[in-house]
């Protein structure tokens, strides 16, 4: 790692032709790579994470049998799951539940395309800062550039997707029924907005493994240009 800063350090300072060559032939085999294969090798690492990774998610129980981003009730409908299962009605707080998730598996699938978009925009700089940083670096940046599109995106989806599997009707049935108990506060979540939000977080959660996959296993590396890029920050 240190290696790589000072390699970068000297890229930007331009102090002399014999320095930066000096740096160069210092670096790890296989490390005197172009800017553009080093932006290139991001991409890849980021190409592979969506294809491997999300498009799990966009599965029947992709996230509804992944422990990892399982959908879960908000804190305000706990309360609801609980007296619900207090009187015997566990199989439709259950059935809530899958509805939940099965939505963000079907909203996730609009994914795919707004990340391909963002993954070639990288550039070497941005290269450069995702090599030098963290584990979850290119999934930060990946997040940064794509949050707030991906929202908007997957929030009609998802309310759209409530009706597909029947989520609206199953959730309209659990929150009438826990209304109607006697001694509790009536409840009217925004569930379209809490499953969005849940639905992208997950996504950026698989992404960031398969990064850190990628940067800790070198059997994780899939490509010629993947092991030299990634080589750079071992």
């Amino acid at each position: 790692m240190k290696r790589l800063f000072v390699f970068f350090l000297s890229i930007s300072i331009l102090t002399s032709c014999a320095e930066l060559q000096q740096v160069v032939e210092s670096l790890p085999q296989g490390g005197g790579l172009s800017n553009a294969d080093m932006a290139t090798g991001l991409r890849q690492a980021l190409d592979l994470g969506i294809d491997k990774q999300v498009t799990k998610l966009t599965k029947k129980d992709g996230f509804y049998k992944n422990e990892l981003v399982k959908i879960l009730l908000p804190e305000e409908l706990q309360k609801v799951d609980d007296a619900l299962r207090k009187i015997g009605l566990s199989s439709l707080a259950d059935s809530g539940i899958k509805a939940l998730n099965r939505a963000a598996e079907d909203a996730v699938k609009e994914a795919t395309p707004i990340f391909i978009n963002a993954v070639k925009d990288i550039t070497f700089n941005d290269a450069k800062n995702i090599l030098l940083g963290e584990d979850d670096a290119a999934t930060n940046y990946l997040t940064t550039k794509t949050q707030t599109e991906l929202y908007n995106k997957f929030k009609p989806v998802i309310n759209n997707s409530f009706s597909k599997v029947g989520a609206d009707q199953i959730w309209t049935n659990l929150i009438t029924k826990y209304n109607n108990l006697p001694l509790t506060n009536n409840v009217n979540p925004d569930l379209t907005d809490y499953v969005t939000s849940e639905a992208l977080n997950g996504v950026y959660k698989m992404i960031a493994l398969e990064e850190k996959e990628i940067r800790n296993k070198v059997s994780s590396r899939t490509t010629d240009l993947l092991k030299k890029v990634f080589a750079l920050q071992d």
